[in-house]
């Protein structure tokens, strides 16, 4: 292939609209959006692909990779369209799923009800085996038991099966066993085993992220499968990697195998763009903030990294990776970045609850048929639909002229569904569904900072997704921040951020030990098993020894708790510098966390390694590594915008981002582009940086 012309491409899948961004060898970036097919999304991404690779004359043999950002396992989970699952654990461990951690995610909430778990309990079968806290084998696995049920649960239709068997982190003997048995006599069966997905301490959270593993299996196969045929079919032969939810990328085969690990795969390449524009821009303390068209989601970056957590739940609602709210959907003890996400997007529908208050979301028009504006057959009013009637979105067409508006469309709605039943105009109607969706996406901001112990006016707020910058002036007033980053192609930025990533797996093994206690002998045969392990995957994925980086990491606790802390350490042989260092890291961890440390024991529970390949070509936003192709080619106008419930209806001037340079220009303003509208109020400035992003400033904070 002819390094010249060849290209990458990362593709990420919203409720709204399919982003895709090409890379080409030169650095120049392009950008599509076109709308999600929820009937099949594969369909969309090869032919927007196509599309995009067409207008600028380039082959689809001539694509080196292809990165893309999956829904697929989030909206499996969120509508309970997974496989027919059954698990398989130890007699008298039947109900660990459903006992979960014994509490409710608000104390006093009794309307508040469970989610339904995974595996009804019928399907959830014992049988007689045991393996000791120490690995010893206390009750020898009942193979012909074990069939017996399994042949039950095949009878009931069920199409996967999660292995989960006490103590089997120590000690994987029974679970393999199980595995390659049942195997063997229910070929049709999907398979999932503990010891291959989350081989540390704790029941209850094992055997939740084994199910949801085994609860996706069959969907995220059948999407990879798919998507890979069509690519195959248009002529595109280059690899497929899928971004995982702690922000790096994973080849399709191991998504396959481990689904659970992409269950937050769309919005984590948004935080890594953003992480990777901060360390470039000397940005030190971020909020990502991503508005799309169902949701929004905020997430924090400190000196250029993402947080990131050890554990999540999945859930509706305001989904937090807050470790002092649990209990309230699917745990999943998996790597992710910490992502606060609420039902409040472009395409979140307003309506009126019984008790006559006026509500957004979380439902959401989606792609189809959209917005009402959009003239699809939806009548129903959206977020979108305000911001149009209120002149901050184009009244005629998005997405460069190839979305057609029709603004009469979105005022009916409004005035029909809110301001009529409300007794207000439909100017105060639009403002308060724009106000209420602010309101809930400053939720989201305030779970990943206030809730956390952060305060937002010491950071900068990123802005993307479409319909993130039309909000976020707004947004940063309400929580006091004073400067906004809009980022070089922000509409799109899921798509760029998954081309500035690296590969990256992320393995763990269990070591349960008081430090003082623990052997050098078994710290440095886990932590080298790890590194082996960690090292032949990325071989096996083509990266060579100087692209491949590990990063070690150990969750510890007090002697007697049971939630843990994680700590990363540099490897080395265990010997008291490493403890000491391990000691002192954790007490430090343990004092920012929770306001005090004391001189109690310390154990560890768990080794980890998060391991990089670092990929040829990142893209880079400062020099040459992120030019975006042509102009916006927007002409300067003037039309009528309402900033704010207060400011009356005015002329305001629209430009494209070309307009604006290294001059502060003061708002109001309207700027756009062909993936996103930027809106700059009154008492606000805006400039471009050496990154090519819009900075906002406002002016009175």
């Amino acid at each position: 292939m002819d390094a010249g012309r060849s290209a990458r491409i990362g593709v990420d899948i919203g409720g709204t609209f399919t982003d895709i961004v090409l890379q080409t060898a030169d650095g120049e970036l392009h950008q599509s959006k076109v709308p999600t097919r929820p009937d099949d999304m594969a369909a969309a991404v090869v032919e927007g692909m196509g599309a995009l690779l067409g207008s600028v004359g380039l082959p689809p043999d001539t694509v080196r990779e292809v990165v893309h950002g999956t829904t697929v396992g989030s909206n499996a989970i969120l509508q309970r369209r997974g496989a027919r699952t059954g698990l398989i654990t130890t007699h008298g461990f039947r109900d660990v799923l459903e006992i979960g951690r014994i509490r409710t995610p608000e104390m006093f909430d009794l309307s508040w009800v469970k989610p339904e778990p995974l595996v009804p309990r019928r399907w959830r079968v014992e049988v007689e085996e045991r393996i000791g806290a120490d690995g010893a084998i206390v009750r020898p696995l009942d193979r012909d038991g074990l069939l017996e049920r399994c042949a039950w649960l095949v009878s009931e239709g069920v199409e996967a099966v999660a292995i989960c068997f006490l103590n089997s982190y120590v000690n994987p003997a029974h679970e393999q066993a199980a595995r390659e048995a049942i195997s063997a006599a229910f070929p049709d069966l999907v398979l999932t085993a503990s010891c291959d997905v989350l081989p540390e301490i704790k029941e209850y959270e094992r055997t939740s992220t084994t199910v949801v593993n085994a609860y996706l299996l069959k969907e995220m196969r059948a999407y990879l499968e798919r998507l890979s045929e069509q690519l195959a079919t248009a002529g595109f032969d280059a690899p497929l990697l899928v971004m995982s939810s702690a922000g790096g990328v994973m080849g399709a085969g191991q998504v396959a195998q481990k689904p659970v690990f992409a269950v937050g795969s769309g919005p984590a390449g948004g935080v890594i763009g953003a992480a990777r524009l901060s360390q470039e821009s000397g940005v030190r303390h971020a909020i990502v903030f991503d508005m799309g068209g169902t949701t929004a989601k905020a997430s924090v970056v400190d000196d250029g990294a993402p947080m990131l957590t050890s554990e999540y739940e999945f859930r509706d609602g305001i989904s937090s990776p807050s470790r002092f709210v649990k209990g309230g959907g699917y745990m999943l003890k998996v790597p992710a970045i910490d992502i606060a996400e609420v039902g409040a997007g472009g395409g979140s529908i307003a309506w009126i609850d019984a008790g006559g208050l006026l509500r957004v979301g979380p439902h959401s028009a989606g792609a189809d048929p959209g917005p009402a504006a959009y003239g699809a057959g939806n009548g129903l009013p959206t977020v979108t639909d305000a911001n149009v009637h209120l002149g901050l979105l184009n009244p005629v067409a998005l997405a460069g002229g190839t979305m057609p508006i029709h603004a009469a469309l979105a005022t009916e709605a409004l005035r029909r569904h809110v301001a009529e039943p409300l007794g207000l105009s439909v100017d105060a109607a639009a403002h308060g569904v724009r106000e209420l969706a602010n309101a809930a996406m400053a939720r989201a901001i305030r779970a990943v900072t206030v809730e956390s112990g952060r305060d937002p006016r010491d950071f900068t707020l990123i802005a993307c997704g479409g319909s993130g910058p039309l909000h976020a002036a707004d947004l940063a007033r309400q929580l006091g921040i004073g400067r906004v980053v809009v980022p070089i192609m922000s509409g799109v930025f899921c798509s760029v951020g998954m081309l500035a990533s690296d590969v990256e797996h992320n393995l763990s093994r269990a070591l349960v030990a008081q430090l003082d206690d623990c052997a050098a002998e078994d710290f440095d045969a886990v932590a080298g098993a790890l590194r082996d392990e960690a090292e032949a995957v990325l071989r096996a994925e083509g990266f060579a020894a100087n692209r491949i980086g590990l990063g070690f990491a150990a969750d510890m606790r007090y002697l007697g708790q049971s939630a843990d802390l994680t700590v990363p350490f540099a490897p080395g042989p265990f010997g008291p510098d490493l403890r000491e260092r391990l000691r002192t890291d954790f007490l430090a961890a343990y004092h920012a966390a929770f306001g005090y440390a004391d001189d109690t024991a310390v154990e560890l529970v768990t080794l980890r390694v998060a391991a990089s390949g670092a990929r040829e070509a990142p893209l880079r936003f400062t020099g040459a590594g992120a030019r975006v192709a042509g102009a916006d080619g927007i002409a300067a106008s003037e039309r009528m915008v309402a900033f704010g419930r207060d400011a009356p209806f005015a002329p305001v001037p629209v430009v494209g981002r070309d307009a604006i340079t290294s001059t502060p220009r003061p708002g109001p303003l309207v700027i756009e582009a062909y993936d996103t509208t930027v809106a700059v109020p009154p008492s606000c400035s805006v400039a471009v940086d050496n990154c090519g992003s819009l900075v906002l400033t406002l002016d009175d904070l």
